[in-house]
């Protein structure tokens, strides 16, 4: 029998993740979280705040009320009883309020990085579409249209005798924060990050139509995916299914060549 993808709610501050996607990280959590219908759990740090039992709320932190986003979730998950519903938010985004304040803690002027590299500000959709998982047994998430395509382009490769995984598909403002900090704390500059990564609000993985991709047996997102097999198939059908890479060689962008990065255009 067919089942439908899982959904992922997103606000500012916390994801709504289906029950039984999310690992318990102790013994107590287990038995509650196999029976949660959702999850909330923060942005920033991956923090569980509260369990959506079929008789309530579960709150796993202290203070739950206190949460920044608690309230707004809630009332998100409130307004969503069926698919139907949850078909309405597909083209809604979130607001940027709040992102200049993350990028000045890395030294970065949001309106001269985007005239300097020509990327544009990536809101983060409100809805995000399961697109099955990952090759660390992740759930992939993406805009509903984009895990269609992937669907769709990683059968007709299969078909063809070509392998595709996905690295990763959709992250969010604060995920791309984290990145910059752990490199930060191993001592690079932020000029050197910025050759790799695309800032914090600027990485088309927000928007949840990019995803890097793969081919079992190749390490991940290296400049060798190019001589696979799978990256020949990609240059000759993903424009089929609406996905162009991103950054190919000497892009305006001042990213290095990533050819593992594909976006979906439609």
């Amino acid at each position: 029998m067919h089942r439908t993808p899982p959904l992922l709610l997103n606000t500012t501050d916390v994801e709504i993740w289906p029950g039984g996607l999310l690992r318990a990280r102790a013994n107590a959590e287990a038995r509650l979280l196999a029976q949660s219908l959702a999850l909330l759990r923060r942005k920033r740090d991956g923090r569980y705040l509260a369990a959506i039992l079929p008789h309530g709320v579960h709150a796993l932190v202290p203070r739950l009320a206190r949460e920044p986003g608690v309230d707004e979730a809630l009332a998100l998950l409130d307004a969503l009883p069926g698919r139907s519903a949850a078909a309405a938010l597909d083209d809604r985004v979130l607001p940027l309020s709040g992102l200049q304040q993350r990028l000045d803690g890395l030294g970065l002027d949001a309106q001269d990085y985007a005239r300097q590299s020509g990327l544009a500000l990536e809101p983060e959709p409100v809805l995000l579409h399961g697109a099955g998982r990952d090759r660390f047994a992740r759930p992939l998430w993406l805009r509903r249209r984009a895990a269609q395509g992937w669907r769709r382009m990683r059968q007709h490769a299969a078909r063809e005798g070509i392998a595709l995984d996905a690295i990763s598909g959709y992250r969010s403002h604060a995920y791309q924060l984290g990145i910059f900090e752990r490199k930060r704390a191993r001592g690079q500059s932020l000029q050197q990050i910025l050759t790799v990564n695309a800032a914090p609000g600027f990485s088309e993985h927000h928007s949840g139509l990019a995803l890097d991709i793969g081919t079992p047996g190749e390490p991940p997102a290296e400049a060798s995916f190019e001589r696979t097999p799978a990256f020949a198939w990609l240059q000759a059908h993903a424009g089929g299914h609406g996905f162009v890479l991103s950054y190919p060689r000497d892009n305006p962008h001042g990213i290095v060549y990533e050819p593992w990065h594909w976006c979906w255009r439609g």
